[in-house]
């Protein structure tokens, strides 16, 4: 059994983040119930890569000394998996925003699926979606885009280790993608409609793993609880 002083010193939690919760909103979860539950006060609490609010899965939490190590998790590569919607467009590329523009879909084959799949493997250029975090002119990307504001941002230089679509279901393709830090997974829903001359946006996304990190060893944030709750009565007793 793990001791309180445990998660002070410096601990790696495997956390399966719930739909809708930010990244901030998992990490101040687990610092409230470490500082009123275990009575840790003061303790260094933060996650190795944001995950959007509309994704679920593998969130890396470091506590104490472990937050040293929050750089190093990040760069490491990171696998997928999701849905698109093909034949539509939204503004954000997701479903933070509606869908606007309707686009065909009765040209798209399993061999035309296979043929476009193959050209977004390897060392790409992938623009941020407007909706993203980007800084322009010292605010966020998404900030402009809600405005309507004109921009344009700048493409970084991205790798996919790994891409498929495993399952066609018109409108629903569901994809596989193992990636480098910086990619987004709404832009590449947006190329690959284009690249199918149609249209997609990404419809649900799930993080499965960062390097080694596995989403099947992680716990939910209701089970975390738990197990703080069951650790406080544990030393309450003795």
């Amino acid at each position: 059994m793990p001791q309180p002083q445990d998660y002070a010193e410096g601990k790696i939690l495997l956390i399966d983040k719930p739909l809708r919760w930010t990244s901030f909103d998992a990490v101040n979860k687990i610092k409230v119930l470490l500082k009123h539950k275990l009575g840790l006060k003061k303790i260094k609490v933060g996650h190795a890569g944001t995950l959007d609010p509309l994704a679920t899965g593998l969130l890396i939490v470091c506590t104490g000394r472990m937050t040293k190590s929050i750089d190093e998790f990040q760069a490491q590569a990171k696998e997928y998996t999701g849905t698109f919607f093909l034949g539509q467009t939204t503004p954000s590329a997701d479903l933070e925003t509606k869908p606007g523009e309707t686009f065909p879909t009765q040209h798209i084959t399993e061999q035309l699926i296979e043929e476009v799949s193959a050209q977004f493997k390897g060392e790409l250029l992938q623009v941020p979606p407007l909706f993203s975090a980007k800084k322009i002119d010292g605010k966020r990307a998404y900030t402009h885009a809600r405005r309507g504001d004109d921009m344009v941002l700048k493409a970084n230089s991205i790798t996919i280790h790994h891409f498929e679509i495993t399952q066609l279901e018109i409108p629903y393709a569901h994809f596989r993608v193992v990636c480098s830090k910086g990619t987004y997974i709404r832009a590449l829903a947006r190329d690959f409609g284009q690249a199918l001359e149609s249209g997609a946006y990404l419809h649900s996304l799930r993080r499965t793993k960062i390097g080694d990190f596995d989403v099947n060893d992680a716990l939910s944030l209701d089970d975390f609880e738990k197990q703080i709750l069951q650790l406080q009565e544990y030393f309450n007793d003795i």
